[in-house]
């Protein structure tokens, strides 16, 4: 089968490798679209993946055309979303029901064979059967959407919230709507991209700037989400939070990023930084939210490309060019 496979650090070609096999409890998708997200660029830099080469893409959905000799949830013929968490279920973080921070750490596509390719296997408990309504073109969304709610499992937050985010790519789009629907009183958007910022504001957020000084909210906002991993993004970020206010980090930097915090202010006015790290609990909803038209597809699929211009895909997302990009076997 043909696969886009990330070789070496900096290094993405697009080749023949074998067709996958399911185990006794796998099953074999073909992929309908797989996204590309921040993670790929990490790994391509060398960051994430345990040991290259791989193929890549943790962001996928398709048809089932194959399964293991014990699966009996799902048939070939439907049509799944893929949860790529892939966790150990034995250390002490999974026993507490903190799968993220599992131990053993790995995921379709990071650290075993994802979906950037014309099929993918992955184990049948990790697949959501999606609605005969519901094309699974556009569900590779499903996945950055469970990040985005596991954020907002993390911020807990109040009805009436006055929220500031930074970056309009895909997941700050998903953290404005998600935002909308769980009662903030307002949610304002700061990004040096023009272009995205016309998205933000074809979505309805209530304001839109290149910078957080143009908002007009000298009191700061009870919660500031950083999209971007943006080291100057965070900084400012964190200079913005209201009394009693929330930071949460939500974008991925890269490990060499450093802030400053400022200890006495977040002691004497009550702030809380807090972080996200990807699935919790939370892809099962997601895949609700999406079916019930969370999200409108045609505004946050900017570019379908197909399967063999993998590499040139990430150059595009990498140049900020587009919204999400999905790759099309």
């Amino acid at each position: 089968m043909k696969a886009a496979v990330i070789e070496s650090v900096g290094r993405a070609v697009v080749t023949e490798v074998p067709d996958p096999t399911p185990g006794p409890r796998d099953v074999v998708v073909e992929v309908a679209a797989c996204g590309i997200c921040g993670t790929d660029l990490h790994i391509l830099q060398g960051e994430f993946a345990p040991k290259l080469p791989i193929v890549p893409g943790h962001e996928f959905a398709g048809q089932v055309v194959g399964i293991g000799s014990r699966v009996t949830e799902v048939a070939v013929g439907d049509q799944v979303a893929v949860d790529p968490s892939l966790y150990c279920y034995e250390c002490r973080f999974c026993r507490d029901g903190h799968n993220n921070m599992c131990e053993r750490w790995a995921a379709i596509g990071v650290t075993t064979a994802g979906g950037a390719a014309q099929y993918a296997v992955a184990p049948v408990a990790n697949c959501v059967k999606l609605p005969e309504h519901v094309h699974p073109q556009d569900a590779a969304l499903i996945e950055p959407l469970s990040c985005a709610v596991r954020g907002y499992d993390i911020l807990n937050s109040r009805l009436g919230a006055h929220v500031l985010i930074y970056g309009s790519g895909t997941m700050g789009l998903m953290m404005l709507e998600l935002a909308k629907r769980t009662g903030a009183a307002s949610v304002d958007m700061v990004d040096i991209n023009p272009a995205r910022l016309e998205t933000a504001k074809l979505l309805g957020v209530s304001g839109a700037a290149a910078g957080a000084d143009e908002l007009d909210r000298p009191q700061g906002w009870e919660i500031v989400i950083d999209a971007t991993g943006n080291a100057a993004a965070i900084q400012d970020g964190l200079g913005r939070v209201a009394k009693a206010g929330t930071y949460l980090q939500f974008g991925v930097a890269d490990y060499a990023t450093r802030v400053t915090i400022d200890p006495y202010r977040i002691y004497n006015q009550e702030i809380t930084i807090t972080g996200s790290m990807a699935v919790l609990h939370s892809y099962e909803r997601a895949a609700e939210l999406f079916a019930n038209g969370v999200l409108n597809p045609d505004v946050f699929i900017s570019d379908r490309i197909a399967l063999e211009n993998y590499p040139q895909a990430l150059e595009q997302f990498a140049a900020g060019v587009g919204r999400k990009i999905v790759v099309t076997p």
